[in-house]
């Protein structure tokens, strides 16, 4: 089980850092950065803590960014239509 919990912990960095440029593509942004962040929660239960709270961090400020880039789009899109 503590082998899984680590590779779940790797699994949630890689992911966390994947995020960084999948914020730029919303539906990839938010698929990336919520596995990251579930993946990050299960691997603290891991030797490499640090790891999985490193990708839960970079997940969540990713998911927030993508979640604003979201937004701003449909601001945009709305915008352009009524030009």
């Amino acid at each position: 089980m503590e082998k899984n919990n680590n590779s779940l912990a790797v699994v949630a960095l890689v992911l966390g850092i994947v995020s960084i440029i999948t914020w730029l593509f919303p539906i990839a942004g938010y698929i990336t950065t919520i596995i990251a962040i579930v993946l990050g929660v299960k691997g603290r239960k891991s030797e490499k803590r640090g790891m999985a709270t490193a990708g839960m961090v970079l997940g969540i400020i990713f998911l927030i960014i993508t979640l604003l880039n979201s937004i701003i789009g449909v601001l945009l899109a709305f915008l352009a239509i009524q030009n």
